[in-house]
């Protein structure tokens, strides 16, 4: 009888003390129950603190009916003590309708039945979700949900984005930055019995969730919505097919706003068509036009080849290596000026400015101006454009490109180009995310990129002084603003049909500039994309000059003083 004792003795040391076989862990386990935490998702903020983005932590109360319909009774352990104390159903009931302030004969049917899995309510807040929690109903738990909303609607809404079935990045900012906006999920693990029901006394695990970082953009709502209203106005009165227009800050590279007309509204994305929901500033390459003569102008006044106040007989059409090239109006033998070419927008003499410089010259001054390199802006399906190798031009497109044709690239690729020259030759890189701010409010600055000497001071200089006199002295008088030097340029391009159709479909028309000339502060772009009409009775100065002064204005920039260059267009 000792002998079995012992034997006896030490299997229940064996199993229960030192519990070899892992019974006991093995028997917890399969008593816990998990309720996932979702961590919440951080919010997308424009530069001035402004909610684009931010979710909501909700809960739904869900009931196991098989559990909830068998229990007559349930332990609960009395706060604060260790004293368990048995509750009826009807009082577990009576406490649940009175925690989610619904009729005592609704809850009774929800949680009475033979489903598995019933939703009693939804959309509950965490103080309600945890009320019912506390109250260990049998069968009864929670279940978190994350709600994510847009405040501002389709103001920016191409930039910032949505999610698909609410949970994972589909567009934008939500896309590029979903690992760092989700954050991890907690969990609640807590003990139930074989019959369901919780064990007062049992383990209660809580891992909160680390909620995930907000995005801080570069991007001011205010002059955002500003220029959307803006540019959608131009392309419904021209019945264009799209038109963006593009604001950055020349010291920073900060992109201001990036307006899209049609932009969707990520609240309901599906209202508008897939090609209208991204951001076309850094997603549509198109062949520029005559905006790209300034760097055609810089690339020669660099080389030395070329000054602006240089003489050039220009005949009504000029014809080289077998290529013949023309104005866009009619004139006769003319003598003009390198500022004269520019400010009245002559193929004619651009190409023979351009020809002053080798083809591979011209080629890798279009290349350290940044065309043919994505601007990496943090945007999905950013274009790098079509930059061409040299030695795979021919006879034509090796001047054509002087002047905007046979080469393709982004609006924000032509901002970043003439933010340059508005910088003293230095070419800061674009920038649309400023920083991440983490659950505990400090704030981690996104660095800029190194920046790089394109052009020299002098030459910037000399560039700008052509820029400003193409508005002051040359055909873009449109784009002048009361009170401040304005520099700009503006360019026409046949748009290639779409589909893979031969030939040219329309026109895409655009307009840059910069001001104020005496310490540039900003630059806007506006492009619109085949508009209807005549292409010559088309202009974007008055949406540039309207988006440019309400920038102004935002930023106090104080009005210029001193006196506007007016290079003369004309050779004496």
């Amino acid at each position: 009888m000792l002998t079995l004792l012992l034997v006896v003795g030490g299997k229940l040391f064996l199993v229960q003390g030192l519990d070899v076989g892992g019974m006991a862990e093995a028997a917890l386990n399969k008593r816990m129950t998990q309720t996932l935490l979702p961590a919440e998702r951080g919010s997308i903020l424009d530069s001035n603190g402004t909610v684009l983005a931010n979710s909501v932590i909700r809960y739904n109360v869900v009931v196991d009916q098989t559990v909830n319909t068998k229990t007559d009774k349930f332990p609960r352990l009395v706060d604060g003590t260790e004293k368990v104390v048995d509750i009826s159903r009807d009082q577990g009931i009576s406490e649940l309708t009175s925690a989610l302030g619904m009729t005592e004969d609704d809850v009774r049917k929800a949680v009475t039945g033979d489903q598995k899995y019933y939703i009693v309510a939804k959309d509950l807040k965490p103080d309600v979700e945890d009320r019912v929690t506390k109250l260990l109903i049998p069968g009864v738990h929670t279940e978190g949900v994350s709600k994510r909303v847009y405040p501002n609607g389709s103001v920016a809404g191409g930039i910032v984005g949505f999610l698909q079935d609410g949970t994972t990045g589909q567009a934008g900012i939500e896309q590029t930055q979903d690992g760092v906006l989700k954050g991890t999920d907690g969990k609640r693990l807590f003990e139930t019995g074989a019959d369901g029901l919780r064990i007062p006394v049992g383990v209660d695990q809580l891992t909160p969730p680390e909620n995930g970082k907000d995005v801080k953009l570069t991007i001011n709502s205010d002059i955002q919505y500003f220029a959307q209203q803006a540019i959608q106005s131009q392309k419904d009165k021209l019945s264009a097919e799209w038109g963006t227009i593009v604001v950055t800050d020349i010291k920073t590279g900060n992109l201001i706003a990036m307006a899209d007309t049609d932009s969707p509204d990520p609240n309901d994305p599906g209202k508008v068509a897939a090609k209208d929901r991204g951001v076309r500033a850094v997603t549509a390459a198109y062949e520029p036009g005559s905006v790209e003569k300034m760097i055609t102008a810089a690339s020669a006044i660099e080389e030395g080849t070329s000054s602006p106040l240089d003489r050039f007989t220009i005949p009504p059409t000029y014809t080289v290596d077998n290529q013949t090239f023309s104005d866009a109006f009619t004139h006769g033998t003319e003598q003009r000026t390198l500022a004269g070419i520019i400010g009245y927008s002559m193929n004619t003499g651009t190409v023979m400015v351009g020809q002053r410089l080798s083809k591979e010259k011209r080629h890798d001054w279009l290349q350290k101006f940044g065309i043919g390199e994505a601007p990496d802006i943090g945007l999905p399906a950013e274009a790098a454009g079509i930059l061409t190798p040299a030695d795979q031009w021919d006879s034509r497109q090796q001047y054509t490109v002087l002047f905007g044709q046979g080469v393709s690239q982004s609006t924000v690729q032509t901002v970043r180009a003439y933010q340059s020259i508005a910088n003293d030759g230095v070419m800061v890189q674009p920038r649309l995310i400023d920083g991440y701010i983490n659950p505990d409010g400090t704030e981690e600055k996104v660095p800029a990129k190194d920046p790089r000497q394109v052009v020299s001071k002098n030459t910037a200089q000399q560039m700008r002084d052509i820029l400003e006199s193409a508005v002051t002295e040359g055909e873009i008088k449109d784009a002048a603003i009361d009170g401040y030097r304005v520099g700009a340029k503006t360019g026409t391009s046949e748009s290639p049909c779409d589909d893979g159709k031969p030939g040219y479909c329309g026109y895409t028309a655009s307009i840059v500039g910069m001001a104020p000339m005496d310490d540039p502060r900003f630059i806007v772009e506006v492009i619109l994309q085949r508009p209807q009409g005549s292409i010559y009775g088309i202009t974007n100065g008055p949406i540039f000059r309207s988006v440019m002064s309400q920038v102004l204005r935002t930023y106090n920039v104080k009005p210029s003083t001193g006196e506007p260059a007016r290079l003369p267009q004309y050779a004496q």
